[in-house]
């Protein structure tokens, strides 16, 4: 059974384009400061959803949502999720996934279940552990992204800005860096303090260029480019 931690029933911007009702997997093994569902990170959490809660809401929104998009914590750390997938497709939803990347193994076995992911890149791949806290987090990173982008299936590329943890030149490097790798769909979305328990973080987030400015110059590089300010 898929450990759930939350559940939203509608969501407009956590798959863009779609309504989709948001399922929350608890447990996550890195530990990036600028996290805002801290609460997701333990394997197990203190106001688990029971998996067949989840059925039965979804279940009464068929015909009214276009997809559920599976998001966390990391939903790739379960074993359940592939399982979980397919109760959800045979409800008729199209599937979501959002993902950091770190389990290549379980994400090439969820992707034939999966009409679109959202991968969160959170740096330079050799910077990898100032963000995470782990080592070798950015070589997983890495391999997920190969595997996501030979996949074919949709997917955004979105990488979280915070000034002290990735400066202007690195996104850009790193914008590059995807480029390069076949990245086509990304966007950049700033830091936003909102559930963020890192107190330092917090007060050390502000920025002495717009990140709009930064993203000009790297909207040419993609076919698809999105900045998120705050």
């Amino acid at each position: 059974m898929l450990r759930v931690g939350g559940l939203t029933p509608l969501s407009t911007t956590d798959w863009p384009g779609m309504l989709a009702a948001v399922v929350f997997c608890q447990g996550c093994p890195w530990r990036c400061g600028y996290c805002h569902n801290p609460g997701l990170i333990p394997a197990r959490g203190d106001s688990e959803i029971p998996w067949e809660d989840v059925l039965a809401f979804l279940r009464r929104r068929q015909g009214l949502l276009d997809g559920v998009v599976f998001s966390g914590g990391e939903p790739t750390s379960q074993v359940g999720l592939a399982d979980a997938m397919r109760e959800v497709r045979a409800l008729g939803f199209r599937i979501g996934l959002h993902t950091g990347g770190m389990y290549a193994k379980r994400l090439a076995e969820v992707l034939p279940w999966v009409d679109w992911v959202g991968m969160d890149v959170k740096a330079p791949f050799a910077d990898y552990m100032l963000t995470t806290g782990v080592e070798g987090s950015g070589e997983r990173a890495r391999e997920g992204l190969r595997q996501l982008i030979a996949s074919g299936v949709d997917y955004e590329i979105r990488t979280t800005v915070h000034p002290d943890l990735l400066p202007d030149q690195d996104l850009v490097d790193l914008g590059r860096d995807l480029a390069a790798r076949g990245v086509r769909r990304y966007a950049i979305q700033a830091f936003r303090s909102q559930g963020c328990g890192n107190e330092d973080l917090c007060q050390r987030a502000t920025r002495e260029r717009p990140l709009r400015e930064v993203g000009g110059e790297l909207s040419g590089l993609f076919e698809k480019f999105a900045v998120r300010a705050a």
